[in-house]
């Protein structure tokens, strides 16, 4: 008897979950065969690839800003102190590390703010 609940509360489980993925959009195509077959729409990111990119490109343009504004050894000292902090501030170093984009950024908007 237990054996046969289980299976029972296993197909409920199954039905629930198939009911919540519906929930949020379906589609139904029939195959060639002339079966109805219905599947949950995916669900579609909110971000954009291309909104990921302009982040990135304006992250890099900030870093180069900073190494332009302050100097390149006044920064690099900046990143080695935060490099010896908590946790976060590790990780905050880390991101923050010169790296080629910026130090190239950087040296074409140095000359601008001098």
């Amino acid at each position: 008897m237990g054996e046969h609940r289980d299976q029972f509360q296993a197909r409920l489980k199954q039905i629930n979950r198939k009911h919540e993925a519906m929930s949020g959009g379906y589609s139904a195509k029939l195959r060639p065969d002339g079966l109805l077959v219905v599947k949950p729409r995916r669900v579609q990111s909110r971000i954009s690839g291309r909104s990921v990119v302009f982040f990135v490109a304006a992250f890099l343009l900030f870093k180069g800003f900073l190494m332009a504004a302050l100097g390149f050894g006044s920064y690099d000292e900046r990143v080695r102190t935060l490099a010896q902090g908590s946790a976060v501030e590790r990780a905050g170093a880390f991101v923050m590390q010169a790296d080629p984009v910026s130090v190239f950024v950087a040296q074409k908007i140095g000359p601008i703010l001098r």
